[in-house]
This record gives structure tokens, sequence and C-alpha cells, in this order.
């Protein structure tokens, strides 16, 4: 069976927040989801920070008035259907577990990669659970939690002048309805696809995977995705 998106769930009524969204990355992937007519909620532990990069989103060509706001975390966790997880990895652990409560029955979206960095370039950290997704995993028992958006350029989502993001989004999970939803929010962004990539358990080499793709662009000054072929 090939890829055919028509039997993806419809979620242009869904909320999308994103914890960590004053960061690089959770910043352009709320522009994105803004800019798809998804309504967005911006988390940060400054809830005064998060309402002002949220004002800054609003301001973009092209997002809909109304369509984006911010707030604490806590708030945006409780007001969202979907969290997008996009903090930094030093930070993971312990923003995970505070919001337990509030994610409870969520859909949750770990885009996270232990990294470290040092003079000879990225490298992928080792993590007891197996992988970032799977520490939340185990940190939200109560939530639908996958991984996606780990290869993403900050740099692309955030650009106002690129329409089209030429990538697939690998999706790790065990709820494959969760997955569906993922993969169909993936494909509000011009140029994405949502591809299953297989359980949890294998979510630690697309994490690590993030290491190389840093290296060849540094290399290579790209902004590198990932296309699966034959699909």
């Amino acid at each position: 069976m090939g890829y055919d998106a028509s039997t993806l769930p419809d979620v242009s009524d869904l909320t999308v927040g994103i914890i960590g969204g004053t960061g690089d990355q959770g910043r352009g992937l709320a522009y994105r989801f803004a800019l798809a007519g998804q309504r967005v909620l911006i988390g940060s532990r400054d809830a005064s920070r998060a309402a002002a990069v949220a004002e800054e989103i609003a301001a973009l060509p092209g997002v809909p008035a109304g369509g984006i706001t911010g707030g604490g975390n806590d708030q945006v966790a409780t007001g969202s259907d979907v969290v997008v997880i996009a903090v930094p990895w030093e930070g993971h652990e312990a923003t995970v577990a505070a919001l337990a409560d509030p994610l409870r029955g969520k859909i949750v979206v770990d885009c996270v990669n232990p990294l470290g960095f040092d003079k000879q370039g990225p490298y992928a950290l080792a993590v007891p659970e197996g992988s970032a997704v799977q520490q939340a995993a185990g940190l939200l028992p109560e939530s639908r939690v996958c991984a996606a958006f780990n290869h993403v350029s900050a740099p692309l989502l955030a650009d106002p002048t690129i329409e089209w993001i030429d990538l697939d989004v690998l999706i790790c999970g065990e709820d494959r309805e969760a997955v569906g939803v993922v993969a169909a929010l993936a494909g509000r962004i011009p140029g994405m696809r949502g591809v299953y990539a297989g359980r949890l358990r294998n979510a630690h080499q697309i994490e690590a995977f993030t290491a190389n793709l840093i290296a060849i662009n540094r290399r290579y000054k790209a902004h590198t995705g990932v296309r699966v072929t034959d699909l």
C-alpha cells in the first residue's frame, strides 16, 4: 500500500500547543502551523515572553488574525488538543514531568534531539530510556506520545520567503490513530509529508541522525531534510 494522504484525518479544527515555542524550532513550527490556519498556542515558563513571541509571529505575512496566542506552559498544555514538546534537551525531563497532569489524554509530539557539541562537531547523547521521546512516554503514561519533526530545519521554518519545505516528517509512535493525526498536521505545511517510521523504540536513531544532518549542513552550507523514496 502506497502513501495516500486522503486517508488522513481532518485536523483543521485542532488547537496545537508548542511547549518551548519561544525557541528556534518551536517558534518556526508555530509560525508554519499558524500560517496553515491552525489555531496555535505558544507556551513558555515565562508567559509574557510567550505572548510577545506570539505577537511577533502574528504580525508576519499570511498569518490569520487571532490565530496565535501565548501563555504559560500549564495554560497551553490545558488548552491544546495536540502539544509539541520543543524544549532544549537539558530541560526536557523536568519540563515534561511538570506537565503530566494537563497533558493527560492529549496527543504529545516530542521533537527534541539529545545532542552534544564539541570541536569535532555534533554527536548523539546516550539517553537511559533509549530516546527523548521514550523518556517523555515514561513521564506521561496517560498521554498519547509520538516522535516527529526532529529533522525540520528551524531557519527554513522561520523564513517567510520560503513557501515550500521539501521533506518527510518521520513519525514514531505506539498509537496509530495519534500517528495519523500527527501526519495530517505535518501535511498542513506545504511540501511536507508525515511518514510512519515505527514504534517508539525506533526513535533513537531518528533523533541521533539529526547530528548527521547538522554536520552535512555545516559542510555544505545547506538546510537538509529527509525524503523517503518509493513511497
